[in-house]
């Protein structure tokens, strides 16, 4: 297969980056994208130019730092699909394929593809986290937690943190990633004494890192690989009005407490 590309090429986040095209052949059909990309800098080594940047690790689909829009979709046209998953089979022969960095305020670009994303882990760090000494792993049965919390929890617990919703979002907002973060816990037992504090420290923390406000687009959900629902959006902003409600204003830190439900 053979493929042209049109790539963003940005040597330093000061200077002003443009779309550079290259040529791409003899790919196989069963490479990764970031595998067809290896390839393309395989031959940019050669001929003597600058490797194109991106952000890769795992490649198996979970540690979410492979951030690229490709064809103007985050992670590329293949749903539930991070960009190290995506398989050249899924492209036509002969197309030409566009690929960009995340575009957000809070995601600044360092270089071609290549995106700073710490907003993301300075959210977490809020209170993405429950202090409680919870001791050594517990008997999977001492803590009785009702099915479908679990399930919630788990389906929370999936997100990656790679930005897609971001990405995804036209006002850049981050509010699937809060979502799945605060519902991780407020699902479970462990999480309930911080819950309220969790909630506005994480959606303050948002706000400050420049992200966009949620005008119910779905874009995030849509483009997220891990198919976070939005229905977590409603719950994150619900906990979001009680725990202001219940400390008398908003944007109030909460002591250490939670609502009686």
């Amino acid at each position: 297969m053979n493929f042209t590309l049109v790539v963003w090429r940005q040597a330093r986040a000061e200077e002003t980056g443009r779309m550079v095209e290259y040529r791409v052949e003899d790919v196989s059909p069963d490479m990764s994208f970031l595998e067809m990309l290896d390839v393309l800098n395989e031959d940019l080594i050669v001929s003597g130019e600058e490797p194109v940047a991106f952000d890769h690790d795992c490649r198996e689909g979970i540690c979410g730092m492979c951030s690229l829009v490709i064809d103007g979709v985050p992670h590329g046209p293949e749903r539930a699909t991070t960009a190290c998953q995506l398989h050249m089979r899924h492209f036509k022969d002969g197309a030409t394929i566009t690929i960009e960095p995340w575009r957000a305020k809070a995601f600044p670009v360092i270089r071609d593809l290549v995106v700073d994303r710490r907003a993301l882990d300075r959210v977490v760090q809020a209170g993405g986290y429950v202090s409680i000494n919870t001791g050594s792993a517990p008997d999977a049965n001492s803590i009785p937690v009702a099915k479908h919390d679990a399930d919630v929890a788990f389906q929370a617990a999936e997100c990656i943190g790679c930005g897609a919703c971001v990405a995804a979002c036209p006002n850049a907002s981050a509010m699937l990633f809060v979502a799945a973060k605060t519902q991780h816990f407020a699902r479970l037992p462990q999480g309930q004494p911080e819950r309220t504090r969790r909630t506005i420290n994480l959606v303050e923390a948002m706000d400050r890192e420049g992200f966009g406000a949620c005008t119910n687009h779905y874009e995030c959900a849509a483009a997220c690989p891990k198919e976070i629902p939005v229905r977590f959006i409603s719950d994150l902003n619900r906990d979001f009005i009680k725990a202001a409600a219940h400390h008398g204003r908003f944007g109030t830190l909460p002591p250490q407490g939670d609502l009686e439900e």
